[in-house]
């Protein structure tokens, strides 16, 4: 059973939003700024629609978290949407046009909804507000041990970033961070700034490729016995989960699936501390469904936002008439705010897995434990070096 989860509640033009994170531990320093601080980088992006313009993000803390730490209950978050008071009391008009891409018709048929907007309101992106705000706990939790998730944009449309291999990833994270674009090679965030302006124009919208990658995840988190435990299988739901999230990569994957064997695993070095080490890190950080030690590094492909300014063919659900789309506000590019949702995507699945490995009910519990946990040395990985057999206490039917 999973430990650590989290409920999200809340309509995209609801009064609020709230989410509910259960299995913390007790001890954890906890602050509104902090939470606020992740709000922030979700809503700031070029290609950003109107939106964000109006709403200004901030937590509220209402259960679990008491003089700054958590008490180990489950913890109460809360967002108001600003732009409610726009709808309130207001007639809708109805919406019976379904927009290619969204979830307008699949929700109606599944639920017997008869306006299209009551699928909107939920599938919005705008529900990630709350993950953000929960990712942040968990990342609080995460930095305790010393585990960092950041991520940035690899490419939008056809523009990609040169990432030499000697850039680190904390400066990867740090660069990003300094445009709005969410990229960290500077040259090509400014074409993509010109591809997006130019999509803008063209009334279109783009999609692109981001990375969330975790350092210092030490070796042994997940399991290989059980599929559901397997960690890579968690972590690319997590991204996949997200709203326009189509593809997930552990690694370079399918870079990979054309080179040969000799070309793709990480060979296994030893030096003379008795340290064992991965020549690479192809692997992505996970073998056999396990974390190596190694960064764990995820990659994951957004689909263009699928309303556009441009209308695309459909239907009237009441008249039965061919139909063409109509606009719904919305971003013309999201990926570089989806960066910050797959950050607290990874962070909360890495946070649950932690806190499975150690057991306990609060943090002072927990940190020697952690610093005690095998780490990639000879003396963590005793063998014993003789022969063994299969010896099962079965009784034979003949």
């Amino acid at each position: 059973m999973t430990q650590l989860r989290f409920l999200t509640a809340g309509e995209s033009h609801g009064p609020k939003l709230t989410a509910i994170l259960e299995g913390v531990v007790a001890g954890l320093p906890v602050s509104a700024a902090a939470i606020d601080r992740e709000l922030a980088r979700r809503q700031v992006a070029y290609g950003a629609g109107g939106r964000m313009k109006i709403e200004r993000d901030e937590v509220s803390i209402s259960a679990g978290v008491v003089a700054g730490h958590t008490t180990g209950a489950p913890i109460a978050l809360e967002v108001l949407n600003r732009d409610y008071k726009s709808w309130a009391e207001k007639d809708i008009p109805p919406m019976t046009v379904p927009r290619p891409g969204h979830a307008d018709l699949t929700g109606a048929l599944k639920y017997g909804y008869r306006d299209l907007r009551l699928a909107l309101e939920r599938a919005s992106a705008r529900e990630t507000t709350m993950r953000v705000a929960a990712g942040a706990v968990c990342k609080a939790y995460l930095a305790q041990f010393g585990v960092t998730v950041g991520g940035y944009v690899v490419s939008i449309g056809d523009v990609a970033a040169e990432l030499p291999a000697d850039l680190t990833y904390a400066k990867r994270f740090a660069r990003a961070e300094g445009n709005d674009v969410r990229c960290p090679d500077g040259a090509a965030a400014e074409r993509m700034r010109g591809l997006i302006r130019d999509t803008m124009q063209a009334k279109d919208t783009l999609g692109g490729v981001f990375e969330v990658v975790a350092l210092g995840v030490p070796p042994g988190l997940g399991s290989h016995v059980h599929f559901d435990r397997k960690l890579d299988a968690q972590l690319a739901a997590a991204l996949i989960s997200i709203q326009a999230i189509k593809g997930v990569e552990i690694g370079p994957a399918f870079a990979n699936a054309r080179r040969r064997g000799t070309e793709v695993h990480d060979e296994i070095t030893v030096d003379k501390a008795g340290d064992l080490h991965r020549s690479s890190n192809r692997a992505g950080g996970l073998e056999g469904g396990v974390s190596t030690g190694e960064p764990i590094v995820l990659r994951a492909a957004m689909k263009p936002i699928s309303t556009t300014l441009k209308p695309l063919q459909s239907v009237d659900l009441a008249t039965g008439e061919p139909t063409p789309t109509r606009y719904e506000r919305s971003d013309f590019t999201a990926v570089p705010r989806a960066v910050v949702i797959g950050e607290a995507m990874v962070a909360w699945v890495l946070a649950d897995a932690l806190l499975q490995k150690l057991g306990g009910d609060s943090l002072a519990e927990q940190l020697p434990r952690f610093a005690a946990l095998p780490r990639n040395r000879l003396a963590d990985a005793p063998m014993d070096n003789r022969p063994w057999r299969f010896a099962y206490d079965t009784k034979r039917n003949d």
